[in-house]
């Protein structure tokens, strides 16, 4: 199964690119630790640990959880495995290492979030576990090795 594309791009000042936003709302600004409430979901309340305490395991641990709770693989080497199909997809739309180029974190949290609630939705028309996976990755990435693009909340405080 292969990522959708849109054509469209967007391009960040660091020279990376994305697939457009626009029109696909905003999951990243939602109260993810309330959604999470809502939705009993473990993953979305340890996404907003991260959001608004800069807590880089809970990125970390909603990875593991995700992986748990859906054993669409069975274990996180294969889950692994299947997210270098996202990586490989990624490079045949965007060039090798695109991503490293540096995008901002909220980006990761936002279509990653995306992804996981249309996984849960049950949406098929694109690997929405994979995806999910993928972007938790470039949040932590990103957070330890391009800090000058993290720009959510914890950030901002003094």
């Amino acid at each position: 199964m292969e990522i959708k594309d849109s054509g469209a791009r967007r391009e960040f000042g660091t020279g990376a690119v994305r697939d457009i936003a626009e029109g696909k709302g905003r999951c990243d600004l939602l109260p993810l630790g309330k959604v999470g409430e809502l939705l009993h979901s473990e993953v979305l309340k340890l996404i907003e640990c991260y959001v608004r305490k800069g807590t880089i395991d809970c990125v970390y641990d909603s990875i593991g959880v995700f992986v748990a709770e859906h054993l669409t693989w069975g274990n996180i080497e294969t889950a692994i495995l299947e997210v270098t199909k996202q990586y490989e997809q990624g490079c045949q739309k965007y060039g090798d290492r695109n991503w490293e180029k540096g995008i901002p974190v909220h980006c990761y949290i936002d279509s990653g979030v995306r992804h996981y609630l249309k996984f849960k939705r049950g949406d098929i028309d694109e690997p929405h576990d994979r995806a999910f996976i993928w972007n938790m990755l470039g949040a932590m990435w990103t957070h330890k090795n391009k800090p000058e693009l993290i720009d959510l909340p914890f950030a901002t405080k003094e």
